[in-house]
C-alpha cells in the first residue's frame, strides 16, 4: 500500500479530529465514499467465502465488492483466488453470486468458449489459428491470481499485493477464534438484506451493547441486573449477571430463559442444543451466594455442553479452559467488515459490503459444528429477503428498524458529529480512525498495530494510535 504524508499528499474531507466525535457526512458524502472506494477496500482483507461452500475440489464461488469480482476456488493443492475476468475480451468467467463445480472442465468462458484449468492455465483457445503468436503467451494467457488466505472457517482476500498477511493484519484475534473451533463451524443457515444505509452506519450498530435496553428490551427486562450495570450505572464498566434479591434457583432460572431469548433472537449465539442441555441443569448443587452460583452455573453448563457434543460426534474444543487460555467477547470484529459472535460452542457472523454511500448488502450466518453422522449439506448461497421481512429472527430485525432511520437522521440539519461515550462506545471511534489511516496513507506497519487493538474492543475504551 502507498505509505505518504496526509497532510501534503491527500485531501480527504470529514476526518476524525476529534475522537469523541465522527463528522456525519462520512455517512453520506461522495467524495468520502469515493476515497473508502480507492484508499481503503482495494488494501484490505475482505471475507470473500466460507470454506464450506468451496470445500471439494473444483468448487468455485464468485465474490465482488464495488466492482471488483474475484473466483475463489478449491483447487487440488488448497485454496485459490482468479480476478474474474477472460484473457480474451474481459467477460466475467463466473455471474454475480454464482458457485459451482468446475473439476471436470475447468472455467469456461460464456462468451467464446475459452477455458481455465483450477491453477488459472488456459487449456482451449477456439480458432487458435486466428490469433498471432504473441497474443497466445502461456503465462499471458493464465488468469490472474489474486492474493487469498484462509482462517476462522473463511477464506479472506486482498487485491494489493504488498499488503501484510491476513494474520499479521488482524492479530492474534485469529488464534483466539480458532482456539475456540470457529474454523471447523459450518452454516445452518445464511441470510442477506440491502439495508437503505452506509455500510459504517449498519457496522456501527453492533459495536456496543449500549443499544440493549431500548432495542432489545426482551434481553434488558430478562436481566436487568445485568445490563443496567453494564451501561445504567456507574459501575466501571462490570456487569453483574445477578439479582442479589433472588433466590440461587431463581437466578439460574433468568439466566436460563435470557439464553432461550438469544436463541431465539439470533440461533448461533445461543443455540437450541445448548439450550437443551442447560435445560437440564437448573436443579444442580451451587452455593448459597448467587455471585459466586452464576459464574460457576456456567462452568458447569459450558463443560456438559462440550461433554454432551463430543459424544455425539462434534469436535470442540474444552470451552471452560479456552475461555482462561484465549479470552474473547461475546461480540468480535474483524477489520473492515466482518463480525462474529461466540458465546458458547456455536456463533453468529455478520458480513457488510458497500453497495453505494447510503446502501449496503449486510449478511449473517447461524455458525455451528456438526458430526458427520448429521451429513449436513452446506449452505451455497443466502436466503434474501428486505429488510423489514417477518421472517428475519427477532434480534436482526429489531436492529433492521433503527439502521435506516440513523442514516436518515445523519443528514439532519444542524447535526455535524455523532458524539461518542468514550467508555463504551470506543471501538466506533478505533475503526473509524483506522480507517482514516488507511485514506491518508499511513504505513502499513502503524496500521495493523492499530488493526490489532479492534479486538476485544467490543464496548470498549477509545484507544491512541501512533498516527
Amino acid at each position: 500500500m502507498a505509505e505518504a504524508d496526509p497532510s501534503k499528499s491527500f485531501d480527504i474531507p470529514y476526518l476524525v479530529e476529534n475522537p469523541e466525535r465522527i463528522p456525519s457526512k462520512r455517512y453520506y458524502d461522495e467524495e468520502f465514499y469515493k476515497a473508502e472506494n480507492e484508499r481503503l477496500w482495494p488494501h484490505v482483507w475482505q471475507m470473500a467465502t466460507r470454506l464450506e461452500v468451496i470445500e471439494n475440489v473444483g468448487d468455485w464461488i464468485e465474490y465482488s465488492n464495488l466492482g471488483r469480482s474475484v473466483i475463489v476456488v478449491r483447487a487440488k493443492d488448497g485454496v485459490k483466488a482468479y480476478h474474474n475476468a477472460c484473457r480474451h475480451r474481459g467477460v466475467p468467467i463466473a455471474s454475480p453470486g454464482g458457485h459451482g463445480n468446475c473439476k471436470s472442465q475447468g472455467f469456461i468462458c460464456p462468451f467464446h468458449g475459452w477455458r481455465w484449468n483450477l491453477d488459472g492455465e488456459n487449456t482451449f483457445v477456439y480458432g487458435k489459428h486466428f490469433f498471432s503468436e504473441e497474443q497466445l503467451d502461456h503465462a499471458d494467457l493464465a488468469l490472474r491470481p489474486c492474493r487469498v488466505e484462509t482462517a476462522i472457517g473463511c477464506a479472506f482476500i486482498n487485491f494489493d499485493d504488498d499488503a501484510p498477511s491476513l494474520r499479521d493484519s488482524i492479530g492474534p484475534l485469529i488464534d483466539d477464534l480458532e482456539a475456540r473451533g470457529m474454523h471447523k463451524q459450518r452454516a445452518e443457515w445464511w441470510y442477506a438484506t440491502k439495508l437503505p444505509a452506509n455500510w459504517k452506519t449498519a457496522m456501527e450498530a453492533f459495536m456496543e451493547g449500549y443499544h440493549v435496553m431500548r432495542t432489545h428490551p426482551q434481553l434488558q427486562q430478562k436481566l436487568p441486573q445485568l445490563y443496567n450495570t453494564l451501561y445504567g450505572m456507574d459501575t466501571g464498566g462490570i456487569g453483574l449477571p445477578i439479582n442479589p434479591n433472588l433466590s440461587v434457583g431463581e437466578n439460574v432460572k433468568a439466566q436460563y430463559e435470557h439464553m432461550i431469548l438469544l436463541n431465539e433472537g439470533m440461533a448461533g449465539m445461543m443455540h437450541q442444543k445448548e439450550i437443551e442441555i442447560a435445560g437440564q441443569l437448573l436443579e444442580v448443587d451451587l452455593p448459597e451466594d448467587p455471585a459466586e452460583a452464576i459464574p460457576m452455573w456456567y462452568g458447569i453448563v459450558q463443560h456438559q455442553v462440550v461433554e454432551a457434543l463430543r459424544a455425539r460426534g462434534e469436535d470442540l474444543p474444552d470451552l471452560n479452559a479456552v475461555a482462561v487460555s484465549n479470552p474473547i467477547q461475546a461480540v468480535e470484529f474483524l477489520f473492515p467488515h466482518y463480525f462474529v459472535l461466540p458465546i458458547m460452542s456455536s456463533a453468529s457472523a455478520y458480513r457488510i459490503r458497500p453497495l453505494g454511500p447510503e446502501e449496503c448488502l449486510f449478511e449473517l450466518w447461524s455458525l455451528t459444528n456438526f458430526a458427520e453422522s448429521d451429513n449436513h449439506n452446506p449452505v451455497t448461497e443466502p436466503t434474501v429477503l428486505p429488510y423489514d421481512s417477518e421472517d428475519f429472527p427477532t434480534i436482526p430485525r429489531q436492529d433492521y428498524s433503527n439502521i435506516p432511520i440513523q442514516q436518515q437522521g445523519l443528514h439532519a440539519e444542524g447535526f455535524d458529529f455523532m458524539r461518542l461515550g468514550g467508555g463504551v462506545e470506543g471501538l466506533i471511534s478505533n475503526y473509524n480512525r483506522v480507517i482514516d489511516g488507511h485514506l491518508t496513507g499511513v504505513e502499513s506497519e502503524k496500521l495493523s498495530q492499530a488493526t490489532h487493538k479492534l479486538a476485544h474492543n467490543f464496548d470498549g475504551q477509545i484507544h491512541e494510535f501512533e498516527f
